[in-house]
């Protein structure tokens, strides 16, 4: 498992350029149907805009990658999207930028600005993250020792995804594969060896830029 770049959630923002509306809006989208439901929603939300411009990128390996115009003049919208996605590196997700004609002509170069600035401003709503292989933990400790590991996991990269209170506190953690030993380790140092973990299981996990 390798890590990747997606979006968290499905967001959108928008800009007036020259009288024209642009609005961008971003999905998560884990293969080409996916992609193309999303289109068709943002299509019947905004049905009588003049034009809905998109690309997708399917696959950690930019395995499927399309783009469309949407009658906008050639290479001036579908292009740009999919660019700002590459630069953004970005798979497994969807932008379709609607454009609301206020009729002033922008020009090949003010159209090919336009969408890309719009894309850039959906990501950014929608939240780049990072997709990493992340494993699951189960884990418990005495309550003597719960305020201890619960300043511990203050400064670890850990994510604690829920505790339970009985006999002992029961509590589990989301952690980087990458950073799984090092969690345990520290767990293990500041309780004396006394906690108990189980590794219930692997897959990816969003964790935002910065």
């Amino acid at each position: 498992m390798k890590p990747y770049r997606t979006v968290l959630k499905a967001a959108g923002d928008e800009q007036i350029i020259q009288r024209s509306r642009f609005i961008g809006d971003a999905s998560p989208a884990a293969s080409a149907e996916e992609a193309l439901a999303f289109l068709e929603a943002v299509r019947a939300r905004h049905r009588d805009a003049t034009h809905h411009c998109y690309a997708y990128i399917i696959g950690q390996n930019a395995g499927i990658m399309r783009y469309s115009d949407d009658g906008e003049p050639s290479g001036t919208a579908g292009l740009p999207i999919i660019e700002v996605m590459k630069a953004r590196g970005v798979v497994d997700c969807c932008v379709v930028v609607t454009r609301y004609f206020g009729g002033v002509l922008l020009g090949a170069g003010g159209l090919t600005r336009a969408y890309a600035h719009t894309c850039a401003i959906a990501l950014d709503a929608a939240g780049v993250c990072v997709m990493h292989p992340t494993e699951t933990w189960l884990a418990e400790v005495p309550y003597a020792l719960w305020d201890r590991v619960r300043h511990e996991l203050a400064g670890l990269p850990a994510r604690l995804e829920s505790t339970e209170f009985t006999s002992a506190v029961a509590f589990e953690l989301s952690v980087k594969t990458q950073d799984s030993q090092r969690v345990r380790d520290c767990l293990a140092r500041v309780t004396d060896g006394r906690a108990e973990m189980l590794l219930e299981g692997e897959r990816h996990s969003p964790w935002l830029e910065g």
